[in-house]
């Protein structure tokens, strides 16, 4: 019942699983830029086309996920997709692939506002690494709170996100209307224009696509996190991808022609004190620099970047709990908190991204080269996936489907194609190395829980074997404790032994008698220890038995003294924890705890 109010309408359902892909429209026009200027400045009349032509495959790909959403109500991620339509190791491929996406996810998103927030504070730059890690940690533990919280929270600066680049592009086209187009100046770091001239045409035009194909980052989410949203799950999971595309388009074309009426663009490095987001340029264009709507711009995108990471924390989680389920991943990454989210998963993101952003800096250059190439992998894997399901399946217009799926598949393979080979020196080969790691991994973990169902599976007839049983009572010395620990041996066994170490001699004949008074009825063996060890003794006890009956059950119950207060356990030495775990590797060894508490 808990989770069903946990669920997420259309309002807040966007926030939370489209947040990463509008965010997008930030950096994805600077990305293509970056690449242009290293050609010339000619270049940058190229951006109108280049930007039209990642417009047209958002709209393809998000037209087939539409499809993958009505088809799999339970959540449509390529993984399932995969899994279901073309086997076991495309499905890995689509799973490792999405992992170190969501994983980029994270740091990117977080680098990207960080930058944005540094382009309105430029004081704030030698801090990129610590201010990284701290809003990394603030989304993980907003996401510990609960997802309709994190739905709630994300909503207002996402909205705000959105209404201050619609304004701004409002604004901004009713400026330029009319202006001719300006004969640009690029100030960018010393050796980067032209740097590239000699390069092909050809291939200078498709490093800057791939570029720009960052701005499709996010949309599969969506399709992930169908089971999140409020019944009926497909159509508002439908209705959000049609306001994602629609909005998403609207802001990526405004950027990219309000970036051609700058009469000034500033590209340096975000390791350059002197980094200016291209948003917060266009912002100054608008607006005029230090103004009301210049600040509300840089504080809304950056807001919108850092709360973008919460895209892939609502989606690695619930990804990893299924590759658990599977027996791909270790099964604490399936469990539920009480807060009804993975938390585990969501731990295991947070660390993951921390190292990622501390390693490359928290430089927002170094980290968008890796980024994308997971996410067309899965894109082509999921729609592949779809026009098999729909050719075996035949039902209803089947064709036409598996022909927008096919297209989906021809378009988005091509893309990752190009961005393989154009980002390929840039750092592509990183990721693909990744994906074959992780996917060796989930493999070996599924052949480790494999050979462990193997090893426990019974053989027909099997039955319950009656095993000879020994309780074995450590006693350091006669009390009340010890007494409690004796009933609840002789509950358990007939053949019941208690074992005494003994470092002093001396203490031994007020021992049995103690022992004779108050119980009797079971031996007591005496073991002296001249080396002061306590664990030694009882271990090679222990083993003498198993030696004289290998099939016997010894259980070793081990009296164990709670103290109440924190500062009073600090006057216990707690031997009983060191002999479980030097007990616990022994077979048909059990060790039962009897706790006894002091006041």
């Amino acid at each position: 019942m808990r989770e069903h109010h946990e669920r997420l309408s259309l309002f807040f359902g966007l926030p939370v699983f489209a947040s990463d892909a509008l965010s997008s429209a930030a950096y994805a026009t600077e990305a293509i830029l970056s690449i242009l200027i290293l050609a010339g400045i000619a270049f940058m009349a190229k951006l109108p086309g280049i930007t039209l032509a990642i417009c047209v495959l958002y709209l393809v790909v998000v037209i087939s996920y539409q499809q993958t959403v009505r088809a799999y109500p339970s959540g449509g991620g390529s993984y399932l997709v995969a899994s279901d339509n073309l086997g076991e190791r495309p499905a890995v491929i689509a799973a490792s692939a999405l992992l170190i996406d969501y994983v980029l996810t994270v740091a990117v998103s977080i680098a990207a506002g960080v930058a944005a927030l540094v382009s309105a504070f430029p004081a704030l730059h030698p801090y990129l690494i610590p201010l990284n890690v701290g809003f990394i940690a603030f989304i993980a533990w907003v996401n510990l709170r609960g997802v309709r919280e994190s739905g709630m929270l994300f909503a207002f600066p996402t909205y705000g996100f959105v209404l201050g680049m619609l304004t701004m592009i409002l604004f901004g086209v009713t400026k330029a209307w009319g202006m001719e187009h300006p004969a640009q100046q690029v100030v960018a770091d010393t050796g980067v224009i032209g740097s590239e001239a000699t390069v092909p045409i050809l291939f200078v035009m498709l490093r800057a696509f791939s570029a720009g194909c960052v701005a499709l980052t996010g949309v599969e989410a969506i399709s992930n996190g169908v089971p999140a949203f409020r019944a009926p799950e497909s159509q508002h999971a439908v209705l959000s991808l049609r306001w994602l595309a629609a909005i998403m388009i609207t802001m990526f074309l405004g950027t990219g022609f309000l970036a051609q009426y700058l009469p000034e663009v500033s590209l340096h490095s975000s390791a350059n004190p002197e980094y200016r987001t291209l948003v917060s340029q266009i912002a100054v264009f608008v607006f005029g620099p230090q103004s009301i709507g210049f600040y509300a711009i840089q504080f809304a995108t950056a807001a919108i970047l850092i709360l973008a990471a919460n895209t892939a924390f609502a989606d690695f989680p619930r990804l990893a709990s299924i590759l658990a389920r599977d027996g791909y991943l270790p099964r604490p990454l399936s469990r539920l908190g009480d807060r009804l989210v993975f938390q585990n998963g969501i731990v295991v993101l947070a660390v993951l991204a921390t190292g990622l952003v501390v390693y490359f800096r928290g430089e927002l250059d170094l980290l968008l080269p890796l980024y994308a190439v997971g996410v067309f992998t899965a894109f082509t894997l999921s729609q592949s996936g779809m026009v098999v399901r729909w050719r075996r399946l035949r039902e209803g217009n089947w064709r036409l489907k598996a022909s927008v799926n096919g297209f989906g598949a021809l378009c988005t393979g091509a893309v990752a194609i190009v961005i393989l080979v154009t980002k390929f020196g840039e750092g592509a080969w990183i990721v693909l190395i990744l994906i074959s790691l992780t996917s060796a991994v989930l493999f070996a973990i599924h052949r480790r829980y494999r050979a462990i169902a193997n090893q426990l599976s019974l053989a027909p007839g099997r039955k319950v074997e009656v095993k000879r049983q020994t309780a074995l009572l450590l006693v350091p010395r006669v009390h009340e404790g010890i007494l409690a620990a004796m009933d609840y041996a002789q509950a358990l066994h007939g053949d019941v032994r208690a074992l005494h170490v003994t470092l002093d001699r001396k203490v031994v004949p007020n021992l049995r008698r103690a022992w004779e008074e108050h119980v009797g009825d079971a031996p007591l063996v005496v073991i002296e220890s001249p080396y002061r060890s306590l664990i030694e003794p009882i271990l090679e006890y222990v083993d003498e038995m198993l030696l004289e009956d290998p099939d016997r059950t010894i259980t070793v119950v081990v009296p164990e003294a709670v103290a109440t207060k924190w500062h009073h356990r600090l006057l216990q030495e707690n031997v009983a924890a060191q002999l479980k775990r030097a007990l616990g590797r022994r077979k048909n060894v059990v060790v039962s705890n009897v706790r006894y508490f002091l006041k």
